[in-house]
């Protein structure tokens, strides 16, 4: 159960760096966003490993091949987007990000839980001593409380300057892309 526990709290730490990010450069950031977030990390991170425990063997294997790639791109998609909003904003905007949609949290979701389908394959073939779905309700919902203090945290952060910290949330994003891709190829 512990072992689960460690699991659920590493694999939630990129959508943790990923909602201070976004709860520090979206002004203002609302309680609302924050719980969106949470469900959509947490959602996705107890789906990711139960779909790589039902499909170990078969399509698994090609998202875990392919799924570097694809959270690379997206990750970096949405930071070099969040950079070049932030340099074109003026003064007074929020600096990067003017709002917290549900398309782009889907696509944040998607992009930090690859790598959680690549946990539901190891138990597939080693199944956790909870049982499955269990271990992937565990890991959902220490996400869900991560991303919450991760968005409480990002919240109290006042930024003088919006523009630079629209800049640093964007090269946060890439440099998480970057991490997944380089953990993906060696």
């Amino acid at each position: 159960m512990f072992d689960v526990l460690l699991i659920g709290i590493s694999l939630s730490m990129d959508a943790f760096a990923v909602t201070v990010t976004n709860s520090i450069t979206l002004r203002p950031f609302r309680t609302r966003d924050g719980l969106w977030s949470a469900a959509y990390f947490g959602f996705f991170q107890f789906l990711m490993p139960l779909l790589g425990a039902l499909l170990a063997g078969t399509f698994s294997r090609h998202v875990a091949r392919f799924g570097p790639y694809i959270s690379f791109v997206l990750l970096g998609f949405i930071g070099i987007k969040m950079i070049c909003d932030a340099l074109q904003s003026t003064g007074g905007e929020a600096g990067g990000t003017s709002a917290l949609t549900h398309s782009r949290l889907l696509a944040l979701a998607v992009a930090t839980s690859i790598d959680a389908m690549a946990v539901g394959v190891s138990f597939a073939f080693s199944p956790p001593v909870p049982g499955l779905w269990f271990a992937c309700a565990a890991i959902g919902c220490t996400t869900f409380l991560l991303t919450l203090l991760a968005a409480g945290l990002g919240r109290r952060v006042r930024i003088r300057e919006p523009r630079r910290a629209g800049v640093i949330g964007g090269a946060v994003l890439l440099f998480l892309g970057v991490k997944l891709l380089l953990e993906g190829i060696l």
